[in-house]
């Protein structure tokens, strides 16, 4: 981040959303997950008509990337199969949270 807009949060009082150099607060995997959706949907086609559908396309498009798209970094499952494992595996302890 620049120098001056790091001073002007904190002469403002708040805290960026984003981390420093090296520390494991950046964007990453945001970038990661928006050059994929631009490669695998919005450079597809040439030209969209309208921008209702760019938005209809894309709500297919994240609906497909959570429900059946198989990660690697999740051992091939679904973020959605993936968040119930997790609940299932982790309800007694998060019930008594």
């Amino acid at each position: 981040m620049s120098w001056s807009y790091s001073n002007r949060l904190e002469e403002a009082g708040l805290r960026a959303s984003v981390g420093s150099v090296g520390d494991a607060f950046d964007n990453a995997l945001a970038e990661t997950v928006n050059g994929l959706y631009k490669t695998e949907l919005i450079y597809t086609r040439p030209h969209w008509a309208t921008a209702t559908e760019v938005e209809l396309a894309t709500m297919d498009w994240v609906h497909w990337w959570n429900t059946i798209r198989l990660h690697e970094s999740l051992d091939y499952r679904t973020p959605t199969e993936y968040e119930a494992h997790y609940y299932q595996e982790h309800a007694s302890v998060l019930a008594h949270a």
